[in-house]
């Protein structure tokens, strides 16, 4: 996968720079970076009536997706199967990436296994793929749709959004 291009977002009343000042237009790699670094991620799903629902989730930043699972009978896991939009951000909410996407539930045992490895290097766990049993526990891929990152020590001149191509 070719790494997407970023521009700036579209942040009316905040002062934001053109492009080419500040820091400027982030490099994909540092979104990456901090997708990968962040040790817990929020899940911001809908509720059937409209209503958002916003959980923390362990999760992991694998093959261009944010990873996370999910019991079955959570909340989040309900909201997810009736609309699988939601959003994904980082838990640094002065240097965030903010992805806004589509989650996929995975069944397949080779990719959940690839996740649960994630999850146990990264986590220093024990979790098995037995735990994942997709008749039990939901795991989920999120592929990106818009992510937006930014700086805090250059809140203007380090925004950055970038658009990815549909599935």
């Amino acid at each position: 996968m070719t790494d997407p291009v970023g521009g700036r977002p579209f942040m009316p009343g905040y002062g934001v720079l053109p492009a080419d000042q500040g820091s400027g237009v982030m490099p994909w790699s540092e979104a990456e970076q901090r997708l990968t670094a962040s040790h817990d991620y929020w899940c911001a799903t809908v509720r059937p009536d409209g209503r958002p629902h916003a959980m923390p989730v362990w999760g992991v930043w694998l093959a261009g997706r944010v990873w996370f699972s999910s019991s079955l009978g959570s909340r989040k896991a309900r909201n997810l199967a009736a609309d699988p939009r939601c959003t994904i951000t980082t838990d640094d909410a002065l240097n965030p990436v903010v992805v806004d996407g589509v989650a996929e539930r995975v069944t397949d045992a080779d990719r959940i296994a690839a996740f649960v490895d994630a999850v146990n290097a990264k986590y220093d766990a024990d979790m098995t793929v037995d735990f994942l049993d997709p008749a039990v526990n939901g795991t989920y891929a999120v592929r990106p749709v818009t992510v937006i990152a930014m700086t805090h020590d250059d809140f203007t001149g380090s925004p950055t959004r970038w658009m990815f191509p549909p599935a």
